[in-house]
């Protein structure tokens, strides 16, 4: 008879310590989805990745590469000369680019004899492809910018569609992060002219 109450005892309260056990592996399920969820939107919120489409960046990116872009660069400090952005294209603003910027508000820019001169001075530029077989000349007015592609004779950018308004600029590319044996961090050359 005491054998039979105990098994009885133990029943209910194996049920119970089921259930407890599930609710807890639920709410557990529930806390990982939210947090994952908050991340996500975190991480979106400050940064975006964007895929290298075409041959525009040569030599310093290449086709099919990921950068990660940071897109609070530009709400607490300002485009520099050389920096590397990605901005919403003026002409179709779903497509993306990743340009270098050249010109900022108030610089005067010329390109001639396979050479950019910025301000009256010739740009010293290492990280392109060739020089310009185009020729053109460009004033840069406020809330704009002038960019160019490092592979300058094969590059859609300001010299073929014009200035570029500052609030289509998304942020500044920081990381080549795919695929992985090309890692490295985006070196943004600071812009000199030769005297």
């Amino acid at each position: 008879m005491e054998t039979y109450q105990q098994e009885e005892q133990i029943e209910p309260q194996k049920n119970e310590d089921e259930k407890l056990n599930w609710g807890r592996f639920a709410l557990d399920i529930l806390e990982t989805l939210i947090l994952a969820v908050v991340l996500f939107l975190g991480i979106n919120a400050v940064s975006a990745r964007v895929r290298v489409d075409g041959f525009s960046m040569l030599p310093t990116l290449q086709d099919g590469e990921f950068v990660l872009v940071n897109k609070l660069s530009y709400r607490f400090g300002e485009v520099d000369r050389g920096d590397i952005i990605v901005f919403h294209f003026p002409m179709n603003p779903d497509e993306e680019l990743i340009k270098r910027v050249i010109g900022l508000p108030g610089d005067h820019l010329r390109v001639a004899n396979n050479q950019v001169i910025l301000n009256g001075q010739t740009l010293n530029e290492p990280y392109i492809a060739e020089h310009p077989l185009y020729e053109g000349e460009w004033k840069v007015p406020d809330g704009y910018l002038f960019v160019l592609g490092d592979n300058r004779n094969d590059s859609s950018d300001s010299h073929s569609w014009g200035l570029l308004p500052l609030e289509k600029v998304v942020g500044k590319a920081v990381v080549i992060y795919w695929p992985p044996p090309l890692w490295e961090v985006i070196e943004h050359t600071n812009i000199l002219a030769t005297q």
